[in-house]
């Protein structure tokens, strides 16, 4: 079954206004790739910093939407309104970073996730593709030197290796066969360049599939979560504090480039996939 994502006109859309938390340049012409009535756009979620990065849009494709049978013999997480998330945050937020890039030009920043110990990160391509140095601030603060050491543009994925640290708590990944259309789930990350951010929404679907012009994501988690630019590479988590996806990109309307519940992630399946086949190129390179 397809769902062709309905768009309201534009002129149907009050007009939304953002306080203007970090400043960002022009937009890089080559990335104005608008959705079919310029209704909605696409924004791969890194962040500017002081000196700005661009945002891109991108092409909103073909979205294909679970069915019934796609998640049969799985359970819902079922959440009231007195469940306590603050555990499951303690447990998860000693995992999450904020991956920094600056230049002489500009700065940016995104999110990812501690892969091991000694402080191997995961994030996604489109952080660090930018020329520049970057570095990688922990949840308490300290700040060291990184190295980007694979990435994988396609799945839109990357490695980066940090210096000098020992003992971090590595995330836990869940697989793609615990999730279901309901769950619950808890986005980590620093949307606009706001640290140690949580929120909190459900799985609104599964095997989305959009297109950024250069390559194709697919299989991705809907959420509704808030997430917005900065939360990029950051860790979409279930009741059990499991990584169920890395938060990738959301769909917004007009010149909004705010959350309006519509994000996406990159599932787990796919990510262990992708992270045990960048891990055997920086075995062959050493």
């Amino acid at each position: 079954m397809t769902d062709l994502l309905t768009r309201p006109a534009t002129n149907d859309i009050p007009p939304t206004h953002i306080a203007p938390v970090m400043m960002k340049p022009p937009r890089d012409p080559r990335w104005k790739k608008r959705v079919a009535g310029g209704a909605a756009v696409l924004v791969l979620v890194a962040g500017g910093g002081s000196a700005g990065a661009y945002f891109m849009e991108e092409h909103l494709a073909n979205t294909s939407v679970a069915t019934a049978g796609a998640t049969a013999g799985t359970q819902a997480a079922v959440v009231t309104e007195g469940t306590d998330l603050a555990p499951i945050v303690a447990q998860v937020q000693p995992s999450v970073v904020t991956v920094l890039v600056d230049s002489a030009r500009s700065s940016s920043l995104g999110s990812g996730v501690v892969l091991s110990s000694d402080g191997l990160i995961l994030t996604n391509n489109h952080v660090i593709e930018s020329d520049g140095t970057v570095s990688v601030r922990l949840s308490t603060g300290q700040t060291v030197p990184a190295t980007v050491v694979a990435a994988d543009a396609t799945h839109d994925l990357a490695l980066v290796q940090a210096t000098g640290l020992s003992g971090l708590t590595p995330v836990t990944f869940a697989t793609d066969d615990t999730v279901a259309v309901g769950d619950t789930v808890l986005a980590f990350g620093a949307p606009l360049g706001l640290e140690g951010t949580v929120t909190s929404g459900i799985v609104s679907a599964l095997d989305r599939s959009l297109d950024t012009g250069d390559e194709q994501l697919s299989g991705l988690l809907q959420t509704d979560a808030a997430i917005n630019q900065g939360n990029s590479g950051g860790a979409l988590v279930d009741m059990s504090g499991h990584l169920v996806g890395i938060n990738v990109a959301i769909a917004t309307s007009g010149d909004s480039t705010g959350s309006v519940g519509l994000g996406f992630a990159i599932p787990a399946d796919t990510v262990t996939s992708v992270v045990a086949q960048l891990k055997a190129q920086i075995s062959t390179t050493r």
